[in-house]
């Protein structure tokens, strides 16, 4: 199998049900381990218990708090590479209260394992992190069923818990997910194949999370979006991580071509799709037509750009292009809207109410915003939507209404997570309040 590109998951699951095993797991028995980390591991693993065995939660918990308390109370990341692809990994809380922590760390993936206990059954908690794996809009779900040794590896237990899992995934139409039987204690199914169940012959973890294919796989299948970071001129002030401006050093990340002195371009990271050379492109909202003239970076232009790299575009016509514009194609244009209806998970301790005023930061645009209604607030423990809400506390998540001050360039975020995901910032303290995906725009 040829290697594909960069795999982005998370994990969530209950406390006890051994996610943190599971991770350390993955990263021990691929050998990412270096040997001081596994030195302090064994030293604290003796100390934690009696019979001395290795405890690869460790690898995982990384905070004091966490392994005081013996919880994760926040997104730890965590990078590993294997000969066919390249990780990384989102170790996300599973509590109610930890929901906006959960937001946040699926919120870029690409793949979701929702580990369940094989002795408990799939719980509110697993639907809970089911759901919010749905409402992110993951593209694909591996359901771990863990702790198979603790039930005598035995077939039926994991059927049933994959039929009552799957049947729960279809009703939030969720259609990829993978159901695999683990010991993550022992690595049966995780890395290696479990000798104790003859009977499952789908792959391990490892071989499938090698074997997804995402989006970035497929750039020329998905809508292009370019969202305009900055313009690069001669001589402008260039913002921080993009380098030296032209002349004044030779570290500029533009690259040579950047260094005339009619030079005009645009940069920013190409969120979907694949940018030609000599493309007809469109810019928004303005609306104006025009030819894309030269793909540039540091090291040299290019005849085609995939999403997610990040390149200065070059036209062919001198237009008014902004940051916070858009380049796309014409006949595949995202809605140019300033009403938009959004679930969303509001992430502070001040309550949300309508009318309140915000900022909106959508792709590279940041405008004003003022919630017009709250329509709905999902009960995550029972996924019943409850009508007339007053106002939303920490780590609710429902549907509001919004208007903005200027028009946004946007999808719906079920077809495009970059250009319909949006996050609310509270203009008093500069926190980010909220995070939001678009369901309507007009």
């Amino acid at each position: 199998m040829s290697a594909l590109g960069l795999l982005r998951f998370t994990t969530a699951g209950s406390v006890d049900d051994g996610k943190s095993t599971l991770i350390g797991r993955l990263l021990y028995d691929t050998k990412q381990v270096l040997d001081d980390q596994l030195v302090q591991v064994a030293e604290a693993s003796r100390r934690r218990s009696s019979d001395g065995a290795l405890d690869l939660a460790l690898l995982t918990d990384g905070l004091r708090a966490e392994r005081e308390q013996g919880i994760t109370i926040d997104v730890a990341y965590r990078y590993f590479a294997t000969d066919r692809r390249r990780f990384i990994i989102a170790d996300v809380p599973g509590h109610k209260q930890y929901t906006r922590n959960m937001v946040t760390g699926a919120s870029t993936a690409d793949l979701s394992i929702v580990l369940i206990d094989a002795r408990k059954g799939v719980l509110e908690q697993s639907k809970r992190h089911a759901y919010i794996s749905a409402l992110l809009g993951i593209p694909h779900v591996a359901v771990c069923v863990n702790k198979m040794d603790l039930v005598g590896y035995r077939q039926e237990v994991f059927d049933q818990i994959a039929a009552d899992v799957r049947a729960f995934l279809d009703g939030l139409g969720v259609r990829e997910a993978t159901c695999i039987p683990i010991s993550a204690l022992h690595g049966d199914n995780v890395v290696e194949r479990a000798p104790g169940m003859p009977w499952y012959a789908g792959p391990t973890l490892l071989e499938h999370l090698e074997s997804v294919e995402v989006e970035y796989d497929h750039p020329n299948d998905v809508s292009v979006r370019f969202p305009v970071q900055w313009v690069i001129r001669p001589g402008a002030a260039i913002p921080a991580g993009l380098g030296e401006p032209c002349g004044n050093g030779p570290e500029s990340t533009l690259g040579p071509s950047a260094c005339h002195e009619d030079y005009r371009g645009y940069a920013g990271q190409l969120a979907s799709g694949a940018l030609h050379a000599g493309q007809t492109v469109v810019v928004l909202p303005g609306g104006q037509q025009t030819r894309i003239a030269a793909i540039d970076t540091y090291d040299g232009s290019l005849d085609e750009a995939c999403a997610p790299l990040s390149v200065t575009i070059r036209l062919e016509d001198d237009i008014d292009v902004s940051r916070g514009d858009l380049i796309c194609l014409p006949g595949d244009t995202p809605t140019v809207a300033r009403d938009l209806e959004a679930t969303i998970c509001w992430m502070s301790e001040r309550p949300l109410r309508a009318g309140d005023r915000l900022t909106i930061k959508h792709t590279t645009r940041r405008v004003h915003a003022i919630v017009v209604a709250l329509v709905d607030r999902v009960d995550v423990e029972t996924l019943e939507r409850e009508q007339d809400v007053d106002a939303f506390a920490l780590n609710d998540i429902g549907r509001v209404r919004i208007r903005t001050s200027l028009p946004l360039m946007c999808d719906e975020y079920r077809q495009n997570r970059a250009t319909g995901g949006f996050i609310l910032i509270d203009d008093a303290s500069n926190g980010t309040v909220a995070a939001g995906m678009i369901e309507d725009a007009s």
